[in-house]
């Protein structure tokens, strides 16, 4: 799905991290609320919802966001060097 949702008009980028006993978040970036919400009607991103819900997931949480400030360790610290905003 994150190679369809970078296609998408408004895409800033995804951040995901699992643990080993399957727990895991995942967030997206997006330059919009009407962004986001054509994503959410984007026809391959529904059947995608729709077996999360049916198959992996016995539940999970939604919540938009506005970042107004973002702060960053070093990547040694954060055990990555991706960005998951483009940068101008």
């Amino acid at each position: 799905m994150v190679e369809l949702a970078a296609q998408q008009p408004g895409f800033l980028g995804v951040e995901s991290a699992r643990g080993a006993d399957g727990f895991g978040i995942t967030v997206s970036y997006w330059t919009s609320l009407e962004s986001i919400a054509e994503w959410r009607r984007h026809s391959e991103h529904a059947i995608a919802q729709e077996t999360g819900k049916k198959v992996w997931y016995a539940d999970y949480f939604l919540r938009i966001t506005e970042v107004k400030r973002a702060h960053q360790a070093s990547q040694v610290t954060l055990g990555h060097s991706r960005r998951p905003w483009k940068s101008e």
